[in-house]
Protein backbone atom coordinates (compact mmCIF):
# COMPACT_ATOMS: atom_id res chain seq x y z
CA UNK A 1 0.00 0.00 0.00
CA UNK A 2 2.63 2.38 1.11
CA UNK A 3 4.61 1.39 -2.38
CA UNK A 4 1.57 2.57 -4.57
CA UNK A 5 1.17 6.00 -2.52
CA UNK A 6 4.72 6.43 -3.31
CA UNK A 7 4.10 5.80 -6.80
CA UNK A 8 1.32 8.27 -7.18
CA UNK A 9 3.31 10.99 -5.57
CA UNK A 10 6.70 9.93 -7.99
CA UNK A 11 4.45 10.11 -10.89
CA UNK A 12 2.51 13.31 -10.01
CA UNK A 13 5.97 15.21 -8.70
CA UNK A 14 7.75 14.10 -11.99
CA UNK A 15 5.18 15.77 -14.06
CA UNK A 16 5.58 18.80 -12.14
CA UNK A 17 9.50 18.70 -12.22
CA UNK A 18 9.46 18.61 -16.08
CA UNK A 19 6.69 21.30 -16.84
CA UNK A 20 9.09 23.20 -14.18
CA UNK A 21 12.20 22.76 -15.61
CA UNK A 22 11.36 22.98 -19.04
CA UNK A 23 9.70 26.18 -18.46
CA UNK A 24 13.12 27.40 -17.06
CA UNK A 25 14.92 26.22 -19.79
CA UNK A 26 13.11 28.06 -22.06
CA UNK A 27 13.01 30.91 -20.47
CA UNK A 28 16.76 30.76 -18.63
CA UNK A 29 18.21 33.83 -20.55
CA UNK A 30 15.30 35.53 -19.77
CA UNK A 31 15.36 35.69 -15.84
CA UNK A 32 14.25 38.29 -13.59
CA UNK A 33 17.00 40.97 -12.73
CA UNK A 34 15.53 41.93 -9.11
CA UNK A 35 17.22 38.82 -7.30
CA UNK A 36 20.50 37.13 -7.01
CA UNK A 37 21.16 33.29 -6.52
CA UNK A 38 23.47 33.01 -3.88
CA UNK A 39 19.76 35.12 -1.79
CA UNK A 40 17.60 33.03 -3.20
CA UNK A 41 19.35 29.73 -2.80
CA UNK A 42 20.04 31.02 1.11
CA UNK A 43 16.31 31.47 1.19
CA UNK A 44 15.56 27.99 -0.05
CA UNK A 45 18.16 26.37 2.91
CA UNK A 46 17.00 28.01 5.72
CA UNK A 47 13.10 27.80 5.01
CA UNK A 48 13.04 24.12 3.87
CA UNK A 49 15.38 22.95 6.72
CA UNK A 50 13.06 24.23 9.35
CA UNK A 51 10.19 22.85 7.08
CA UNK A 52 11.15 19.69 7.40
CA UNK A 53 11.69 19.91 11.33
CA UNK A 54 7.35 21.11 10.76
CA UNK A 55 7.75 25.00 10.99
CA UNK A 56 6.53 25.40 7.58
CA UNK A 57 7.78 27.11 4.78
CA UNK A 58 5.32 29.42 3.02
CA UNK A 59 5.67 32.68 5.72
CA UNK A 60 9.51 32.08 6.31
CA UNK A 61 9.44 32.24 2.42
CA UNK A 62 7.37 35.10 2.36
CA UNK A 63 9.37 36.97 5.08
CA UNK A 64 12.88 36.64 3.61
CA UNK A 65 11.63 36.91 0.00
CA UNK A 66 9.76 40.20 0.65
CA UNK A 67 12.66 41.79 3.36
CA UNK A 68 15.50 40.66 0.60
CA UNK A 69 13.27 42.45 -1.96
CA UNK A 70 13.81 38.98 -4.28
CA UNK A 71 10.63 38.94 -5.69
CA UNK A 72 7.28 40.97 -6.33
CA UNK A 73 4.05 40.61 -4.53
CA UNK A 74 1.84 39.75 -7.53
CA UNK A 75 4.25 36.62 -7.73
CA UNK A 76 4.50 35.21 -4.36
CA UNK A 77 1.15 32.63 -4.23
CA UNK A 78 3.05 31.29 -7.86
CA UNK A 79 6.65 31.30 -6.44
CA UNK A 80 5.87 29.61 -2.76
CA UNK A 81 4.18 26.82 -4.05
CA UNK A 82 6.36 26.18 -7.16
CA UNK A 83 9.49 26.45 -5.08
CA UNK A 84 8.77 24.50 -2.61
CA UNK A 85 6.91 21.61 -4.08
CA UNK A 86 9.76 19.30 -4.88
CA UNK A 87 11.47 19.83 -1.44
CA UNK A 88 7.97 18.75 0.16
CA UNK A 89 7.55 15.88 -2.12
CA UNK A 90 11.37 14.76 -0.70
CA UNK A 91 10.22 15.35 3.04
CA UNK A 92 7.12 13.36 2.21
CA UNK A 93 9.29 10.24 0.83
CA UNK A 94 12.15 10.12 3.46
CA UNK A 95 9.67 10.10 6.20
CA UNK A 96 7.29 7.79 4.60
CA UNK A 97 10.47 5.41 4.43
CA UNK A 98 12.35 5.96 7.49
CA UNK A 99 9.42 6.87 10.33
CA UNK A 100 7.18 2.92 10.46
CA UNK A 101 3.93 3.63 10.65
CA UNK A 102 0.28 1.72 10.37
CA UNK A 103 -0.12 2.06 6.39
CA UNK A 104 -3.98 2.42 6.69
CA UNK A 105 -3.88 4.90 9.12
CA UNK A 106 -1.18 6.86 6.88
CA UNK A 107 -3.10 6.43 3.70
CA UNK A 108 -6.47 7.39 5.10
CA UNK A 109 -5.31 10.30 6.22
CA UNK A 110 -3.90 11.59 3.23
CA UNK A 111 -6.85 10.44 1.02
CA UNK A 112 -8.78 13.04 3.96
CA UNK A 113 -6.45 15.68 3.32
CA UNK A 114 -6.42 15.86 -0.23
CA UNK A 115 -10.17 15.41 -0.48
CA UNK A 116 -10.75 17.62 2.38
CA UNK A 117 -8.84 20.32 0.19
CA UNK A 118 -10.23 19.76 -3.47
CA UNK A 119 -13.91 19.53 -1.63
CA UNK A 120 -13.25 22.79 0.87
CA UNK A 121 -11.51 25.00 -1.30
CA UNK A 122 -15.49 26.46 -2.91
CA UNK A 123 -16.61 26.01 1.00
CA UNK A 124 -13.79 27.11 3.43
CA UNK A 125 -12.23 30.18 1.32
CA UNK A 126 -15.62 31.85 1.49
CA UNK A 127 -15.11 31.80 5.83
CA UNK A 128 -14.12 34.84 7.53
CA UNK A 129 -10.85 34.49 7.52
CA UNK A 130 -10.37 36.41 10.45
CA UNK A 131 -12.34 34.04 12.48
CA UNK A 132 -11.02 30.92 11.21
CA UNK A 133 -7.44 32.18 12.48
CA UNK A 134 -8.56 33.07 15.87
CA UNK A 135 -10.54 30.16 16.40
CA UNK A 136 -7.71 28.17 15.17
CA UNK A 137 -4.99 29.77 17.20
CA UNK A 138 -7.16 29.27 20.71
CA UNK A 139 -7.55 25.43 19.92
CA UNK A 140 -3.81 25.33 19.09
CA UNK A 141 -2.77 27.55 22.57
CA UNK A 142 -4.83 25.02 24.26
CA UNK A 143 -3.42 21.77 22.74
CA UNK A 144 0.64 22.87 23.16
CA UNK A 145 -0.66 24.09 26.89
CA UNK A 146 -2.14 20.01 27.32
CA UNK A 147 0.94 19.04 25.79
CA UNK A 148 3.29 21.04 28.17
CA UNK A 149 1.59 19.46 30.92
CA UNK A 150 1.92 15.91 29.91
CA UNK A 151 6.04 17.05 29.59
CA UNK A 152 5.96 18.31 33.03
CA UNK A 153 4.01 15.28 34.29
CA UNK A 154 0.78 17.44 35.34
CA UNK A 155 -1.30 15.21 33.53
CA UNK A 156 -1.07 11.97 30.87
CA UNK A 157 -0.10 12.85 27.32
CA UNK A 158 0.88 11.63 24.22
CA UNK A 159 1.63 8.28 23.32
CA UNK A 160 3.70 5.86 21.29
CA UNK A 161 1.38 4.37 18.90
CA UNK A 162 1.97 4.26 15.24
CA UNK A 163 -1.32 3.71 13.87
CA UNK A 164 -5.40 3.71 14.60
CA UNK A 165 -8.42 2.18 14.54
CA UNK A 166 -11.96 2.21 15.47
CA UNK A 167 -13.48 5.37 16.84
CA UNK A 168 -9.59 7.13 16.82
CA UNK A 169 -9.06 6.31 13.46
CA UNK A 170 -11.89 7.89 12.17
CA UNK A 171 -11.55 11.02 14.48
CA UNK A 172 -8.18 11.63 12.89
CA UNK A 173 -9.49 10.93 9.23
CA UNK A 174 -12.19 13.78 9.73
CA UNK A 175 -9.62 15.90 11.56
CA UNK A 176 -7.25 15.93 8.68
CA UNK A 177 -10.11 16.21 5.91
CA UNK A 178 -10.67 19.28 7.81
CA UNK A 179 -7.33 20.40 7.98
CA UNK A 180 -6.80 19.74 4.48
CA UNK A 181 -10.08 21.90 3.67
CA UNK A 182 -8.12 24.95 5.88
CA UNK A 183 -5.22 24.93 3.58
CA UNK A 184 -7.35 26.70 1.16
CA UNK A 185 -7.59 29.61 3.74
CA UNK A 186 -4.53 29.81 4.59
CA UNK A 187 -3.88 28.04 7.40
CA UNK A 188 -1.11 25.73 7.58
CA UNK A 189 -1.49 22.27 7.87
CA UNK A 190 1.60 21.60 9.96
CA UNK A 191 0.94 22.72 13.39
CA UNK A 192 -2.91 21.29 13.87
CA UNK A 193 -1.55 17.73 12.31
CA UNK A 194 1.18 17.63 15.13
CA UNK A 195 -1.46 18.12 17.53
CA UNK A 196 -4.01 15.94 15.71
CA UNK A 197 -1.73 13.40 16.53
CA UNK A 198 -0.74 14.05 19.67
CA UNK A 199 -3.92 13.95 21.01
CA UNK A 200 -4.96 10.74 19.57
CA UNK A 201 -2.28 8.82 21.95
CA UNK A 202 -0.03 8.82 18.63
CA UNK A 203 3.91 9.34 18.77
CA UNK A 204 4.97 12.44 17.36
CA UNK A 205 7.44 10.86 14.75
CA UNK A 206 3.91 9.94 12.92
CA UNK A 207 3.34 13.64 12.38
CA UNK A 208 6.15 14.16 9.96
CA UNK A 209 4.83 11.33 7.46
CA UNK A 210 1.02 12.40 8.01
CA UNK A 211 2.39 16.58 7.66
CA UNK A 212 4.23 16.33 4.76
CA UNK A 213 2.56 13.68 2.45
CA UNK A 214 -0.71 15.24 2.91
CA UNK A 215 0.91 18.72 1.27
CA UNK A 216 3.13 16.69 -1.09
CA UNK A 217 -0.57 15.19 -2.80
CA UNK A 218 -1.40 18.82 -2.64
CA UNK A 219 1.22 20.93 -4.60
CA UNK A 220 2.32 19.39 -7.78
CA UNK A 221 -1.10 20.28 -9.19
CA UNK A 222 -1.44 23.50 -7.88
CA UNK A 223 2.69 24.58 -8.73
CA UNK A 224 1.86 23.36 -12.53
CA UNK A 225 -0.55 25.69 -13.21
CA UNK A 226 1.26 28.44 -11.65
CA UNK A 227 4.10 27.32 -14.29
CA UNK A 228 1.64 27.48 -17.18
CA UNK A 229 0.11 30.64 -16.31
CA UNK A 230 3.47 32.37 -15.73
CA UNK A 231 2.65 33.21 -12.11
CA UNK A 232 5.97 32.88 -10.88
CA UNK A 233 9.45 34.42 -10.25
CA UNK A 234 11.32 31.65 -12.01
CA UNK A 235 15.14 32.49 -10.70
CA UNK A 236 13.88 32.44 -7.46
CA UNK A 237 11.82 29.44 -7.53
CA UNK A 238 14.50 27.62 -9.18
CA UNK A 239 17.14 28.72 -6.41
CA UNK A 240 14.68 27.73 -3.53
CA UNK A 241 14.18 24.37 -5.06
CA UNK A 242 17.82 24.05 -5.14
CA UNK A 243 18.48 25.31 -1.78
CA UNK A 244 15.38 23.66 -0.23
CA UNK A 245 16.75 20.31 -1.21
CA UNK A 246 20.01 20.66 0.42
CA UNK A 247 18.24 21.80 3.57
CA UNK A 248 16.31 18.97 3.99
CA UNK A 249 18.38 16.43 3.64
CA UNK A 250 20.06 17.68 6.22
CA UNK A 251 16.95 18.37 8.60
CA UNK A 252 15.85 14.82 7.93
CA UNK A 253 19.40 13.34 9.60
CA UNK A 254 18.68 15.84 12.82
CA UNK A 255 15.20 14.66 13.21
CA UNK A 256 15.41 11.20 12.46
CA UNK A 257 18.25 11.02 15.32
CA UNK A 258 16.56 13.70 17.63
CA UNK A 259 16.02 11.90 21.08
CA UNK A 260 11.93 11.50 21.29
CA UNK A 261 11.86 13.55 24.91
CA UNK A 262 13.68 16.29 22.64
CA UNK A 263 11.06 15.90 19.08
CA UNK A 264 7.96 16.65 22.08
CA UNK A 265 9.56 20.10 23.14
CA UNK A 266 10.14 20.90 19.69
CA UNK A 267 6.38 20.14 18.51
CA UNK A 268 5.24 22.02 21.48
CA UNK A 269 7.36 25.33 20.25
CA UNK A 270 6.40 24.66 16.85
CA UNK A 271 2.20 24.94 18.04
CA UNK A 272 2.84 28.09 19.87
CA UNK A 273 4.26 29.73 17.13
CA UNK A 274 2.32 29.11 14.88
CA UNK A 275 -0.62 29.99 17.04
CA UNK A 276 1.24 33.13 18.01
CA UNK A 277 1.37 33.92 13.94
CA UNK A 278 -2.28 33.00 13.61
CA UNK A 279 -3.50 35.25 16.58
CA UNK A 280 -1.33 37.96 15.19
CA UNK A 281 -2.57 37.38 11.39
CA UNK A 282 -6.05 38.03 12.93
CA UNK A 283 -5.22 41.21 14.66
CA UNK A 284 -4.07 42.62 11.14
CA UNK A 285 -6.84 41.57 9.44
CA UNK A 286 -9.17 42.89 12.09
CA UNK A 287 -7.60 46.05 11.69
CA UNK A 288 -7.96 46.21 7.85
CA UNK A 289 -11.60 45.39 7.94
CA UNK A 290 -12.21 48.25 10.65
Amino acid sequence: MINIVLGVLGVLTLWFAVVFVADFIKHKDNLETHNTWGKVLFIGFITDFFDTLGIGSFAPTTALLKGMKQTQDRLLPGTLNASHTIPVVLEAFIFITVINMDPTTLVSMLAAATIGAYVGAGIVSKLPEKKVQTVMAIALFITALLMMAGQLNLMPGGGDATGLSGVKLIIAVVGNFILGALMTAGIGLYAPCMALVYLLGMSPKVAFPIMMGSCAFLMPVASVKFVKEEALDRRASMGITIGGIIGVFIAAYLVKSLPMDILKWLVIAVIFYTAATMLKSASKNKEITE
